[in-house]
């Protein structure tokens, strides 16, 4: 099992599967059968992996590679005696490649009796990945802050263009004589959000971050 640094940058969305899906191809009488599963931890990760081999124990080989995280700050892949680099990068190449994270990836190989090559296992076990990928569900997430805004009355028209101005969910809504509004902010837009409110009401409203 390789396990490699962090590499990504923090990023204002990111994309992670939706949905398990799977696929096969053949390949010289080789079985290369794909199965590209959600997870959100690396013990998530390592307990599909061993319900996959334990379900298919009479696979000659069981590579894979997951990413995880919000940043994609960890991931891992495996080879599982298959030559260096031939099976476990070429999955994780496509993995990284759609910008993906909490995300599995497994090929199981039944060996047909003709030698790949490395070339041929890096097509094969890249290939199989790949249409196992496409055949998932991706979903967008995008990172959110708390926020909790007030404001009176009058400042209503003023508020609320800020709120709309801006990528925000309104969580939670209180009308009084104060309102207030619990509202879910895009984070990298929580800076902005923050002086444009106080700049729109002259500092009348107050605006908090909850976390």
């Amino acid at each position: 099992m390789v396990i490699l640094p962090s590499m990504a940058d923090p990023n204002d969305a990111y994309l992670v599967l939706g949905s398990r899906s799977n696929a096969e191809i053949k390949e010289k009488g080789s079985r290369f059968v794909a199965f590209a599963i959600p997870v959100s931890s690396a013990e998530e990760a390592e307990a599909e992996l061993a319900a996959i081999k334990k379900r298919d124990y009479d696979a000659t080989h069981h590579c894979s590679a997951f990413r995880i995280g919000v940043q994609g700050s960890e991931f891992r892949y495996s080879d599982d005696g298959e030559p260096s680099s031939s099976a476990g990068l070429p999955i994780f190449r496509q993995i990284e490649g759609r910008s993906l994270t909490n995300a599995l990836v497994v090929v199981v190989r039944y060996y047909g009796g003709t030698k790949l090559g490395t070339g041929g296992l890096v097509r094969a076990y890249g290939e199989a990945a790949s249409i196992a990928l496409d055949l998932a569900k991706i979903d967008e997430i995008i990172p959110r802050t708390k926020v909790e805004i007030e404001f009176a009355y009058d400042d209503t028209s003023g508020a609320m263009h800020v709120v709309q101005q801006f990528d925000t969910v309104i969580d939670e809504t209180n009308y009084s004589e104060i309102t207030r509004l619990k509202l879910g902010v895009r984070t990298t837009q929580v800076e902005a959000f923050e002086s444009t409110y106080i700049e729109v009401l002259s500092g009348r409203g107050v605006v908090r971050i909850i976390y």
